[in-house]
């Protein structure tokens, strides 16, 4: 099943079961891929529709470090729910164990050496990570590797 069919089915079974929180997030979500989708003038891949996952999971944990500052625990609570509904329809996450193996395969691959050639590894890493890990965590990751 596609991706935006399962979002379909989920926002229908979440209509059934009167599921507020995740009818909301399922709604927002399928909003986001139509805008896209009006943006681009066509129909969304299974990995576009997954790289606005991403995007919407950004910026929930953008949000969630701000309530947190701004000490709003309920809205913390609320962004928190829709971050982890978001992230069911992604991808299964890598471990920082294998995320390591892989840019350490991409460094060798590259001939990389130095924190100069950190743009030649993300290029090369990035189609092979896309939705499984956080951007921050692969710049980490490959940060230490090239020091």
């Amino acid at each position: 099943m596609q991706l935006q069919e399962r979002l379909n089915a989920d926002l229908k079974e979440a209509m059934k079961s009167r599921d507020a929180l995740r009818l909301s997030t399922v709604r927002m979500l399928l909003s986001s891929v139509k805008n896209r989708a009006i943006e681009l003038r066509r129909d969304l891949s299974d990995a576009e529709v997954t790289e606005t996952i991403v995007t919407l999971c950004k910026q929930r944990r953008e949000s969630i470090r701000l309530f947190k500052e701004a000490g709003r625990q309920e809205l913390v609570d609320k962004e928190e729910a829709e971050l982890t509904l978001l992230t069911g329809y992604l991808p299964q996450q890598l471990t920082r164990e294998e995320l390591v193996s892989l840019v350490e395969k991409v460094i060798a691959e590259t001939s990389a050496t130095s924190g100069k050639d950190m743009g030649r590894v993300m290029k090369a890493l990035q189609p092979l990570v896309s939705g499984r890990a956080d951007g921050k965590l692969v710049s980490e990751v490959v940060k230490e590797k090239l020091a």
